[in-house]
C-alpha cells in the first residue's frame, strides 16, 4: 500500500513539472500581445500632458539694468527697497559728508601751509593749548559719527530681518565653478546654471562674461528667501542690483531676505576668490510677475504651495461621498433588522 501512495505521488510531481513550461510559455506568449495596448493607452496620456504643459518664454535682457554700464562710477540702479534705502544713503548721506570733511581738510592744509610759511612767520607761535578748539575738533566728529550711526543701523536691520512665512525659498549653492538653484517649497530640485560660451551669449543677446543656460527666476512683490552654502570652496553671491551679497561657506546657511520690485533681468558674478575659473560663474536672475512664476513652476514639474491641498480637496470629497451615502442607508435598514 505504501509503494503505490509514493507512486502516485511521484506521477503527481513529474505531470506538474512537465506543465509548467507549458504555462511558461503560454505567459510569456500573452505579454508581448498585452505590451502594444497598453502602450497605445499610454502614448496619448503622455502627449496630452506634454500638450497641456504650459510654455514658457524667458525675457531678454535690456541694456543698462541689471547689469554695469560702460563709465559707470556709482552704484547701479537699485530694484528692492531695501538696496534703493542703501543707494540713498550713500547719495544723500554719506557722499556729502566726505565731501565737505576732505574740502574742509583741504582748505585747512592750503590756509595754513600760506598762513604760517617761515616767509611769513619768522617768529613762529608757541601757544601749546586752545580749550575751545580741542572741545570742537573732539565733539563734532562724534556727532557726526552718530549722524550716520541711525541711518546705518536702520539699514543693516533691514538687510537682517527674517524672511516671512509666505516667502518663496530657494537654496543657492556656489560650485566651482557653477551656481546650483533649488526651490525646496515648489519641489524643484536643484538645477545648475553655467555661463554661456561666447558664442551663445552673442547670438541670445546677453552681456559678455554674464549670460547663462538655466537663470534664476524669481516672482516680484513677494519676498524671496534665499539659503545660501558652498559646496567646495567659499564663494559668495552677489547681485548688485539687489543689495545682495552674502557668502556661500560650506557647512554654513547663509540667508539672505529681499523683495524685488520690477521685472527684469538682472546680473550678478561670484565676488570671492574660488579658484582659477572664479571670473567665469556669473549669476542671472529673471524676476517675473507671480502669474508667470507660476507658469515657470509648472513648467519644471513643480507646484505652488496650497496646489496639492486643493487638487487633494475634491478627490477626499468624492471619496467621502460614497461613505456618506452608506452612513445615511444604515438607519433605514436597522427597523427591518429589528423587526
Amino acid at each position: 500500500m505504501h509503494r503505490r501512495i509514493t507512486g502516485f505521488m511521484m506521477a503527481m510531481a513529474l505531470g506538474a513539472s512537465a506543465l509548467a513550461p507549458v504555462a511558461a510559455h503560454a505567459q510569456a506568449e500573452a505579454a508581448p500581445a498585452a505590451a502594444p495596448a497598453t502602450a497605445d493607452v499610454a502614448a496619448p496620456a503622455d502627449n496630452a500632458a506634454a500638450a497641456a504643459a504650459p510654455a514658457f518664454d524667458h525675457a531678454a535682457p535690456v541694456a543698462g539694468v541689471g547689469m554695469p554700464r560702460p563709465g559707470e562710477l556709482s552704484f547701479q540702479d537699485q530694484y528692492t527697497s531695501t538696496g534703493e534705502y542703501a543707494l540713498w544713503m550713500h547719495d544723500a548721506v554719506l557722499l556729502p559728508i566726505i565731501t565737505i570733511i576732505c574740502l574742509l581738510v583741504l582748505g585747512l592744509l592750503l590756509w595754513i601751509i600760506v598762513r604760517y610759511r617761515r616767509s611769513a612767520n619768522p617768529e613762529p607761535s608757541r601757544t601749546s593749548h586752545n580749550t575751545l578748539l580741542e572741545v570742537a575738533w573732539t565733539l563734532i566728529p562724534v556727532l557726526i559719527l552718530v549722524g550716520i550711526a541711525v541711518p546705518s543701523i536702520k539699514l543693516l536691520a533691514a538687510q537682517f530681518k527674517p524672511a516671512p512665512a509666505h516667502a518663496v525659498t530657494v537654496k543657492v549653492t556656489g560650485y566651482q565653478w557653477y551656481w546650483g538653484y533649488e526651490y525646496p517649497d515648489n519641489g524643484i530640485g536643484e538645477y545648475v546654471s553655467n555661463m554661456l560660451p561666447a558664442e551663445e551669449a552673442l547670438k541670445r543677446g546677453e552681456p559678455r562674461l554674464l549670460g547663462v543656460d538655466n537663470r534664476l527666476v524669481l516672482p516680484v512683490g513677494v519676498p524671496i528667501k534665499l539659503i545660501i552654502t558652498g559646496a567646495d570652496v567659499i564663494h559668495s553671491f552677489s547681485v548688485p542690483a539687489f543689495w545682495v551679497k552674502e557668502d556661500a561657506v560650506p557647512g554654513r546657511l547663509n540667508e539672505r531676505t529681499f523683495t524685488i520690485d520690477k521685472p527684469g533681468v538682472y546680473y550678478g558674478v561670484c565676488s570671492e576668490l574660488c579658484g582659477d575659473r572664479h571670473g567665469f560663474m556669473p549669476i542671472a536672475v529673471e524676476a517675473v510677475t507671480p502669474e508667470r512664476f507660476a507658469q515657470w513652476v509648472r513648467t519644471q514639474g513643480g507646484t505652488m504651495p496650497g496646489e496639492d491641498a486643493a487638487a487633494a480637496a475634491p478627490a477626499a470629497d468624492n471619496a467621502a461621498a460614497p461613505a456618506a451615502a452608506d452612513n445615511a442607508a444604515a438607519p433605514a435598514q436597522a427597523p427591518a433588522t429589528s423587526s
